[in-house]
């Protein structure tokens, strides 16, 4: 599949952006582990334009991460336009806009799935934006605000005659934030509408071979898209990205080892304290410890777990990790 000029080859994986989690130092391990396209933490408009500090530093990408791509969100269609301008300036591969995002200091405001309420104006901005920049504009989103307004079939269209190159949809409605379970059959209804022609990425419940499978075969998605999965899990694009075939039979990696696993969380540790500071970066890293599933099943893991979640130094975090990998390797 391809978005702009951009050739991600075939049934590509890409990293979901999410708030306080596809920081640069993540979203480059994810790459190195195989992703095909990664994207930054949403980048509030309003503050762009504003130029608040900590969200320019949103905009900061590396070479060695692409393709990659900035994602946008806001209700304000100046603020959106002007800011998807200075996303520009960045050199983005892709300008993704977000009318996804359930949480309610953003959809309560209007914004990222709020726009789900407001289509003439969702389709508005995305027209706008697509004519202010050069760069491949996209959009994320939902199946609609709730299951009496499933309007993602018609909304598909709408958004591809706006001059969007490529539509990400998560397969839940706002309503449901992240709890039920995601509904792919609409999203292979989009793709497999004759009128639809950009590319259609699928996101939401990927955590195994089987579900990529899934999607690829029965939905007929161009890419999938992984988001909570992720977390404390970066090589997961590695595990779920054939290396060949046997007799038409996709062949996968060996799954790497629990020792190798615990190297990469030690490594995504330090990179955080290098790249912002010790505490900070140690909470940074916090989500990841808590969701990895290197310890799952260990037995009394409680209080290791508290501990490590207490942790306030590299030293002692990493003491505890080194624990873990002990007990991980006797049990």
């Amino acid at each position: 599949m391809k978005i702009g000029n951009t050739d991600f080859g075939e049934k590509p994986l890409f990293l979901a952006p999410m708030e306080d989690v596809t920081d640069i130092g993540f979203r480059r391990l994810c790459k190195r582990f195989g992703a095909a396209m990664v994207y930054t933490e949403f980048v509030s408009a309003e503050a762009l334009v504003r130029d608040v500090k900590s969200t320019v530093d949103k905009l900061t990408i590396a070479d060695d991460e692409r393709p990659v791509g900035i994602q946008i969100y806001g209700r304000d269609l100046d603020a959106m336009v002007e800011a998807a301008r200075i996303v520009e300036q960045a050199h983005p591969d892709v300008i993704d806009i977000n009318f996804g995002c359930p949480v309610k200091k953003v959809a309560g405001k209007g914004a990222g799935a709020g726009m789900l309420r407001n289509i003439p104006l969702m389709l508005q901005i995305t027209r706008e934006v697509v004519k202010a920049v050069n760069t491949p504009v996209t959009v994320k989103t939902r199946l609609g605000w709730d299951h009496n307004n499933l309007i993602i079939p018609q909304l598909a269209e709408q958004l591809q005659d706006c001059g969007i190159q490529a539509l990400t949809i998560h397969g839940r409605t706002r309503s449901q934030m992240y709890t039920g379970s995601a509904d792919w059959t609409l999203i292979g209804e989009v793709k497999n509408n004759p009128r639809i022609h950009i590319p259609i990425i699928g996101n939401g419940d990927i955590h195994s071979i089987s579900d990529v499978e899934q999607a690829f075969n029965n939905y007929g998605v161009d890419a999938v898209m992984i988001g909570r999965a992720t977390f404390g899990a970066p090589w997961i694009f590695r595990d779920l990205t054939p290396i060949g075939c046997d007799n038409g039979v996709p062949v996968y990696p060996e799954p790497l080892s629990a020792d190798e696993k615990i190297d990469v969380l030690e490594e995504l540790l330090a990179i955080n304290i290098e790249r912002i500071d010790e505490r900070r970066g140690i909470i940074h890293t916090r989500r990841h410890l808590a969701s990895t599933p290197v310890f799952k099943g260990i037995p009394d893991f409680r209080q290791t777990r508290i501990a490590m979640l207490r942790a306030e130094t590299a030293d002692e975090l990493t003491s505890i990790l080194e624990r873990c990998r002990t007990i991980v390797g006797n049990s």
